[in-house]
């Protein structure tokens, strides 16, 4: 892919869940030299896709953005798929899942397409390591379950990230009222 045209979409974590999640990833990493993604936490809302220009779904979401209302959400534990990648486990409310699937709605008519893994039937997780996990998989999980990991909080924001540099940039941070 083309450098300057690779764009993901995510809600960024904040508060102590941020802080659990980096923590985990910098010692799980000098630990096991397993690594997690080079995005902060969050979870995604649409995977890496390629795109020219990306000023009709920019616009699709700011116009979102200013009518959605916050809601609830959990992260509660760890879970992992397979021994490729663990993560902090999700459980969005209704409502927060209901605010989720109309910005996928409105994403879709600005031209993205979705798949099973970023549309509106994705597993919600915030990955904590991806790469290089298998080798040391139950090392890895062992050490993760002796953290507490319960943490209440909002999806109030949306982020787009654009692929600069061999490393993602935030491009523009839109906040629901």
């Amino acid at each position: 892919m083309r450098e300057g045209n690779l764009w993901v979409i995510v809600s960024s974590v904040k508060g102590k869940a941020c802080d659990l999640n980096k923590m985990l990833k910098e010692n799980i990493f000098q630990k096991f030299n397993a690594r997690g993604s080079k995005l902060p936490p969050h979870f995604t809302i649409k995977a890496p896709f390629e795109i020219d220009d990306i000023s009709d779904i920019e616009n699709a979401i700011d116009k979102f953005s200013k009518k959605a209302t916050r809601e609830k959400y959990v992260i509660d534990g760890f879970n992992h798929f397979s021994s490729r990648v663990v993560y902090m486990d999700v459980k969005m409310s209704k409502e927060a899942k209901a605010v989720h699937d109309l910005l996928i709605d409105e994403l879709l008519k600005a031209g993205l397409v979705f798949d099973k893994k970023d549309g509106k039937k994705k597993v919600f997780h915030v990955t904590i390591v991806s790469k290089n996990v298998q080798t040391n998989f139950e090392h890895i999980w062992e050490y993760i379950l002796e953290f507490k990991c319960y943490f209440e909080l909002y999806f109030d924001n949306v982020e787009i990230y654009k692929f600069q540099n061999n490393r993602w940039m935030l491009y523009r941070s839109f906040n629901f009222k």
